[in-house]
Order: structure tokens, then C-alpha cells, then sequence
């Protein structure tokens, strides 16, 4: 192995010791009770079959025939999880096919940033992941499963989905893509056309023309944000069959692959011979070679979060270093909107994950003695699915990029690093994802202009009041705050200010995620101000200095004046009322910091 990913798997295990072995001795207690449906009484298991066939009836009166949950987002208001409207009986029939029984146990809900950007239900985003957990958890709680099949694609909803599953670490869990929708308009045109907007050079029905020309059809949006590094993190920790993530919907191959994903589930079970529990799939090296695959391809920095609480989920604890050490030991390989102006689609034309997977293989900068779904190690997911005379095969996959401008190789890297710095100093500590900047590098000393409201940036953004070098300070946008919303409203007019020529840099405790572009932005910045970080204290006018070289991230301001400086008081209660966001008082009052994962689910063992 790479030595410096050798070292930090190694001090995951290490930090993570009695945590680990806590999660696996829950597990196999778990395991050690049976399958569950024979502890159930007579009136209990009635009441889980009532509603099947006579012969699912049958199936399930013993212990020897599997029954498979399945747990769905679907809603056919998001283009993403649409295409799930089939699935269930496509998996139930398959399941049937291979001898066992499948039960639709529950839906989650699936909330989109796309739809709530710049918007009131923005604010319950990051908070619905803990509800997507907790809600697997309640579907699962019925003790009459075998294995589980998770039908879930975007941002909080697969890490929510993957949470919930590894509270039933001891039950064999496969994950299904939907797959991406076809190529619409140019990512490259849709940016235009957003700073277009913002200028005012278009109006609103040319913008809405671009993005619906953009997201156009069912299926995954193409960019390379949250949703689609989900996709290739799961593949890449083997939680998805080879080559399945981003077959595009309602092809013969993308049903094809859920047939055969939902006859895999019955082969693990623990009624067979080769059981494999999800539990035993994501441990250290896996949770690693999921950090490289991330960070080898620009993925979304919501991660630096979801990561942290999946990894938690399992019993171990990860932090921002080890994502800043592995960024250091992986190049990156990809160039996909918006790192670049290709999408997903050009990424698998160009060889997709199979060629990936191969190219850090090669260079043992993943961990090939991993369990997957499939059995032992990632060489399996160096092939890609073919049809042949309408049977599911595998082949193998392409050994060179057929368009390196897309998908580089090891040797000829687009960076020598993956693209995420983390950056530390008295005002505390932010990830900032620097594979999309043109230098590949911020390093900035100016005036901070200071902003406790998202929306107070247009207005000073219109009045001209920006133009000028600056760094841009938006507060109070944390999770124990207003939840942690995305912030992609302030992209345009801070995209229109760079290209103006200004030196421009955002600082936030909120997030910009997967999306985040050629703007520097210092992110996820904890302590948050709502909790008495040091950015309550930035005044207009205070320098800010921000080095991704060295990692600093530092008010420039004497500490004694600092120390006279009164911590300035959120105001904007009325984030926390209204579109149901008073329901969620608790969690916001129980989520951990960003680094720690923003989760509410682990609080009181964060504490401990």
C-alpha cells in the first residue's frame, strides 16, 4: 500500500479500537439471536405476512427461505429517485426468481437542494439525513428480515440510508443506483446563463429555459455534486454491484442490474454459506478506499461530513486531517463539472469506474483486501456490465481513458493532489475544495465584509458595494444555528466579482458542498458562530488572511482587541420557525460540529 494511506488507516484503527469492537460485539449479538422471524410469536408473524401471497405466506412461516426489505426514496417529484417507482416489483420478482421472499418495509423521505436552494425548506436539508437514518431503522425494526435492498441516489439520502443500515450492521445490505439522467445543456452554458442572470443581462424566462434544458428527464442530475459522489463512493466500498452506478434509467442494462443486485442480497444471507453483513463490509479500509475514491475525482465536501458520521455508524472516528493527508496522497483523475466542464456521462464514456478503480489499484492506493457484496477485493469492480444475447455479464473493463481531457490517468494526473485543503487557525477549522480553482491554489489577505444572512449578499452584491477585493463573511449558517445550508445562491454574483478581476474568497460556517466551483470558499467553519466561534467577532473592514498552502485561516486582528470584542448575537430566529423547521428545535440543539459530522444520531457518545 501507498505508505501514507497505509498510515492513516492505521490510525483509524488505532483511535478507533474500543469503538469498533463496542459496534462489532452489538453486531454479532444481533446475528447470534437467528433469523429474526423465529423469535416472533404466532400473532407477531401473522401480522408480517397478512398482507402476502399464499405462497410468500408459506416462504415465511419457516426460517429457510430469505426475505428481503426493501427500503425506497421514492417520490416522483425529484428526477433522481422516479425511476424507483418500479423497482419494488422488479426486486420482488427477482427475488422470487431465486427462492425467497421480499417485503416493501419503508419509505424515507428524499428532499433535493436543487428544488429548496435559496429557500426556507433549505434549512431541514442536512437535518434530513438523522431522519433518513432513523426512519431505515424504523422500517427495519419489525424483526423479519434476512437482507436489505436501499433504494436511494442524492445528498442525504444515501448517508442517511447507510447509517440506518449500519444500526442493522449484522444484515446483508445492497444499495441500487436509479442512474444518472441523459446529457442536457452544457454545464459550461448553464454557468453563463446563471451569471447572466445575476448581472441582469437575461431575465427570468432565459434562465429557466437553461435549467430546464439542463435538468430535463428522470434520473440523476449530471453534474459531479453530492448525489453522484455518493454513487461512487458506494460503488468504490463495494456497496453496489460492479459498474452499476451510472447506467442510465429504463435502459435494458439498468434493469438488468437491479434483477441481479436484488438476487445477490439472497446469496449473502445468512441462511447460506457466504454471509456477509454490512458491518463487515465497511470497516477501516473500506471507509479509506471510500476517502480516496472521493477525493481521486473532486468529489462534493459534504462528505467531510456524511463520511465522518457513516464511518461513526460503524464504530470508527475519522476527522478533516485524515481527509487532508489522504488529499495529499492521491492525485486527481477526473475533470467533471464543476472541476470541469465534462458530467457523469462523459466520465463513463471515458471509462467510468472500472478505469478508475484500475488506475488506483495500480499504484495500491486502494485497499484490495476489502469485502464487498461480491466477496474479497475490489478486482471485480475493474470490469463493467455488458448485456450479451440479453443475459447480464461482466467484461473487462477499458485499461487506457478514451478521453483524457475527462478521466486522467496516475502518471498524467490533472493535479498531483485530490483537490481539498483543510485550513486551520484562530478561526477555527474549514475545508476548502480546491480542485476547481484555476491555480489550484487561494491564498488572499483582505477587508472582510460581513454578511448574517445569505440574502443580504444580493442587495450589497447589486448596490456595488463588492466590487473590490474582499472576503466575503456569511455567519450563523451552521448546523446548531439554521441547520447548515447549501449557499449556492451566492455563487453567481461571486463568480460575476472574480470575473471582474477582484480577489474574492468566501468564509462561512455553512456549507456550499458538492457544487462548489471556481470561487474559493472556506466552508463548514467550526466552532460555528452560533456557538461562540470567532467568527461572531469579525467586523467590516477586519483582514482576513487564507493560505491553502500553508493552511492558515486567520482574522488578522490584535488579541487583545479581540478579547474586548463581545460575541455578536444571532438574530435570525425566524430561520428556525415556518416549513416545519420549529419541529426541529431538538436536533438542531443535538447536532455535533461539522467535523464531527453535524449529526444529532451520536450526540450523547460525542459528549462522552
Amino acid at each position: 500500500m501507498n505508505s501514507l494511506i497505509q498510515e492513516v488507516t492505521e490510525r483509524i484503527i488505532e483511535r478507533s479500537q474500543n469503538s469498533r469492537q463496542e459496534y462489532l460485539d452489538k453486531i454479532a449479538k444481533a446475528r447470534g439471536q437467528g433469523p429474526h422471524r423465529a423469535v416472533l410469536s404466532c400473532g407477531n408473524l401473522a401480522h408480517g405476512f397478512a398482507a402476502c401471497s399464499k405462497s410468500d405466506k408459506d416462504n415465511l412461516r419457516g426460517v429457510d427461505k430469505a426475505n428481503i426489505a426493501i427500503v425506497s426514496s421514492y417520490n416522483d417529484m425529484l428526477s433522481a429517485h422516479q425511476p424507483y417507482e418500479s423497482f419494488p416489483q422488479i426486486i420482488k420478482q427477482a427475488v422470487s426468481d431465486a427462492g425467497g421472499v421480499a417485503q416493501f418495509a419503508g419509505g424515507v423521505p428524499a428532499m433535493c437542494d436543487g428544488i429548496t436552494q435559496g429557500n426556507p425548506g433549505m434549512d431541514l436539508s442536512l437535518m434530513s439525513r438523522d431522519v433518513i437514518a432513523m426512519s431505515t431503522a424504523v422500517a427495519l425494526s419489525h424483526n423479519m428480515f434476512d437482507g436489505t435492498v436501499m433504494l436511494g441516489i442524492c445528498d442525504k439520502i444515501v448517508p442517511g440510508l447507510l447509517i440506518g443500515a449500519l444500526s442493522f450492521g449484522h444484515l446483508p445490505t445492497v444499495f441500487i443506483p436509479a442512474g444518472p439522467m441523459s446529457s442536457g445543456l452544457p454545464n459550461k452554458e448553464k454557468a453563463r446563463v446563471r451569471q447572466d442572470y445575476a448581472q441582469g443581462k437575461v431575465g427570468r424566462d432565459e434562465l429557466l429555459k437553461a435549467e430546464a434544458a439542463s435538468y430535463h428527464s428522470p434520473g440523476t442530475c449530471t453534474f459531479y455534486g453530492t448525489a453522484n459522489s455518493n454513487q461512487l463512493v458506494a460503488e468504490i466500498m463495494g456497496l453496489h454491484l460492479p459498474g452499476a452506478s451510472f447506467v442510465n434509467p429504463f435502459t435494458p442494462l439498468r434493469e438488468a442490474l437491479t434483477k441481479a443486485a436484488a438476487e445477490q442480497v439472497t446469496r449473502i444471507t445468512d441462511l447460506g454459506e457466504n454471509y456477509m453483513p454490512i458491518g463487515h463490509i465497511i470497516d477501516a479500509k473500506s471507509i479509506v478506499n471510500g476517502l480516496v475514491g472521493l477525493l481521486a475525482t473532486g468529489g462534493s465536501t459534504n462528505h467531510t461530513m456524511h463520511l465522518v458520521a457513516i464511518a461513526r455508524a460503524a464504530g470508527y472516528e475519522i476527522n478533516w486531517d485524515d481527509f487532508s493527508d489522504i488529499s495529499n496522497a492521491v492525485p486527481l483523475l477526473t475533470h467533471i463539472y464543476p472541476n470541469g466542464s465534462a458530467d457523469i456521462n462523459d466520465f463513463t464514456a471515458a471509462g467510468g469506474m472500472a478505469l478508475l478503480v484500475k488506475e488506483l489499484l495500480d499504484v495500491k492506493l486502494l485497499h484490495n483486501d476489502v469485502n464487498t457484496i461480491c466477496g474479497h477485493g475490489l478486482d471485480s469492480y475493474t470490469k463493467v456490465p455488458i448485456l450479451v444475447d440479453s443475459e447480464l455479464t461482466w467484461s473487462d473493463g477499458p485499461t487506457q481513458s478514451s478521453n483524457t481531457e475527462v478521466l486522467a490517468t496516475v502518471a498524467k494526473p490533472f493535479k498531483a493532489d485530490g483537490g481539498l485543503s483543510v485550513l486551520h487557525g484562530n478561526l477555527g477549522r474549514a475545508v476548502m475544495k480546491t480542485s476547481a480553482l484555476k491555480t489550484g491554489h487561494c491564498e488572499i489577505r483582505a477587508p472582510a465584509v460581513v454578511f448574517e444572512d445569505q440574502f443580504e449578499l444580493d442587495a450589497a452584491f447589486k448596490a456595488g458595494e463588492l466590487d473590490k477585493d474582499c472576503v466575503v463573511v456569511v455567519r450563523f449558517q451552521g448546523p446548531s444555528a439554521i441547520g447548515m445550508p447549501e449557499l449556492h445562491s451566492l455563487s453567481p454574483p461571486l463568480g460575476v466579482l472574480q470575473d471582474k478581476g477582484y480577489h474574492v474568497v468566501l468564509v462561512t460556517d455553512g456549507r456550499m458542498s458538492g457544487a462548489s466551483g471556481k470561487v474559493p470558499a472556506a466552508i463548514h467553519v467550526t466552532p460555528e458562530a452560533y456557538k461562540g466561534g470567532l467568527l461572531a467577532k469579525v467586523k467590516n473592514g477586519d483582514l482576513i488572511e487564507l493560505n491553502t498552502h500553508t493552511g492558515e485561516m486567520n482574522l488578522l486582528v490584535d488579541s487583545e482587541e479581540l478579547s474586548q470584542r463581545e460575541l455578536k448575537i444571532f438574530k435570525n430566529a425566524n430561520h428556525q420557525v415556518g416549513m416545519g423547521r420549529e419541529m426541529f428545535a431538538a436536533m438542531r440543539h443535538n447536532l455535533s460540529g461539522a467535523e464531527q459530522g453535524a449529526c444529532s444520531l451520536f450526540a450523547e457518545r460525542t459528549k462522552s
